[in-house]
């Protein structure tokens, strides 16, 4: 941790302010003439994830945190918990259901994520942009059915489901978007 002033605080910083990290998603310093200037920073708590606003003297100090992120592999579930191996020392680390949410309907065994630490305790994890999984179970396609035209609900192996056009047949391999869930083609095989 470096205290620095708050002048001197950029978007994408992480702060350290009262015990609590904030990421910095916004700065706005304004002058107003001759009166003294003011910065407001659009704050997101890294523990609530909740967004606030705040106004602080540009002389202030201010503890700027650096985080650790860290490639890992997902390993296996043990309880409510999952279990992430660590992809260069192999040391494993577990995550609660609460930090990884419905991000394990995009997880395979050994599938790759981001986890973002500060002083060793994880703070929150990243799926890659989009995921290679298979259809395990849909409705027959349409004889004659165009793309654009109809979708139909497709079941991936993680139990994931998600909207796909009606020519998908169960056993395909698809890429699916991780931010919202979204077919975006068919996987090219080996991939």
């Amino acid at each position: 941790m470096a205290a620095t002033k708050m002048i001197d605080v950029r978007r994408g910083m992480v702060l350290n302010m009262g015990g609590t990290l904030f990421y910095v998603l916004e700065r706005d310093l304004n002058t107003p003439g001759n009166w003294r200037a003011i910065l407001y920073l659009k704050l997101k708590n890294l523990t609530t994830g909740s967004i606030t606003d705040e106004r602080v003297h540009p002389d202030d100090k201010v503890d700027v945190v650096f985080l650790d992120t860290k490639d890992y592999n997902y390993s296996y579930k043990d309880g409510d918990d999952y279990v992430f191996v660590d992809a260069e020392t192999f040391e494993p680390v577990t995550l609660g259901a609460d930090m990884v949410g419905d991000m394990m309907k995009y997880l395979r065994e050994n599938d790759a994520v981001k986890i973002t630490f500060y002083d060793g305790k994880a703070l929150s994890m990243e799926l890659p942009q989009t995921v290679t999984l298979k259809v395990t179970e849909t409705e027959p396609g349409i004889k004659g059915a165009t793309a654009a035209a109809q979708t139909k609900p497709a079941t991936l192996e993680t139990g994931l489901v998600i909207q796909v056009p009606s020519f998908i047949t169960e056993g395909e391999l698809l890429v699916v978007q991780t931010e919202d869930g979204k077919y975006l083609r068919r996987a090219k095989e080996g991939k």
